[in-house]
């Protein structure tokens, strides 16, 4: 599948697969200048991209890199973002410091991945009655296993 990216920002990097099994493409901070992220903050880091998805049958959707994540303590603020097929504006990455210690933001740094999905167009219709299954409402938040 083809997806156009468009640089909004001149030193902008576009959207690249490490490798060929790669779900994800990675997303690069296209910064100014260093931003640093103190513990406990959220800070909204431009990646210098617009996309536009083919149609509405897949949405791209933002995850953060473990690599990041499990050393850093560098995290999506929004767990997981979503670019729907109609938005044409710049990715915007929402970083959050999990760590005890400030996390710095270099440009061109890697700092979430992108991945392409399909999505289904629902329609919800209000109903009386749901149809039964053996858990029924039992387990809201668990099915009873660790």
């Amino acid at each position: 599948m083809d997806i156009k990216v468009k640089k909004v920002r001149e030193n902008a990097k576009l959207p690249f697969r490490a490798t060929e099994g790669s779900a994800g493409a990675d997303l690069y901070a296209c910064i100014g200048e260093d931003v640093v992220i103190a513990s406990g903050e959220r800070k909204m880091i431009p990646t210098g991209v617009a996309i536009e998805l083919p149609d509405s049958g897949v949405g791209a959707f933002v995850f953060p890199r473990s690599s990041v994540s499990s050393k850093y303590g560098v995290s999506l603020a929004n767990c997981v973002g979503v670019i729907d097929s109609d938005y044409r504006g710049e990715v915007i990455v929402p970083l959050i410091n999990h760590s005890a210690e400030p996390y710095t933001v270099h440009d061109g740094d890697r700092i979430a991945q992108m991945v392409i999905m399909p999505v289904v167009a629902a329609n919800y219709t209000e109903a009386d009655e749901l149809g039964d299954t053996a858990r029924g409402t039992g387990g809201f938040g668990s099915t009873g296993s660790r």
